[in-house]
């Protein structure tokens, strides 16, 4: 099993999925959760609207994750009924109006430990998939 250089993916003799994700711009599966952690992280550095949370998460996963409205929407009010985000209206780059979610301090103790519990879930995988 080797490094894919190009995208950081594990090869096996059945990763031809990953190719075909990568070639259809299809996102792939993400465990339950993992989009909630991957929107606090995108507000981490500023607040941000929805269209450019999902260019944030697509540009720093190289065209991996392609996240659509119907997943990033409900997403963000889950994260605002939690207290995570806070949001306001406002004016966007190209003077439109726009939905801005701010990071709150809450939804960075939270991030944290939904890294720590991520990481911690990879390299359980990891191990399972490297054992003989």
């Amino acid at each position: 099993m080797g490094v894919d250089r190009r995208h950081g993916l594990l090869h096996s003799p059945i990763d031809h999925r990953w190719e075909t994700i990568v070639a259809t711009r299809e996102t792939p599966d993400l465990l339950p959760g993992t989009l909630d952690m991957l929107v606090l992280k995108a507000l981490a550095n500023g607040s941000n609207h929805g269209y450019g949370i999902a260019e944030y998460l697509k540009a720093r996963s190289e065209s991996v994750l392609h996240v659509g409205e119907s997943s990033l929407y409900p997403a963000l009010q889950r994260l605002l009924l939690e207290g995570w985000v806070k949001a306001e209206w406002g004016t966007s780059e190209n003077n439109r109006r726009a939905r801005f979610y701010t990071l709150t301090t809450a939804g960075r103790r939270q991030l944290a430990l939904e890294r720590e519990d991520f990481e911690r879930m990879v390299r359980a995988i990891q191990r399972v998939l490297s054992h003989a």
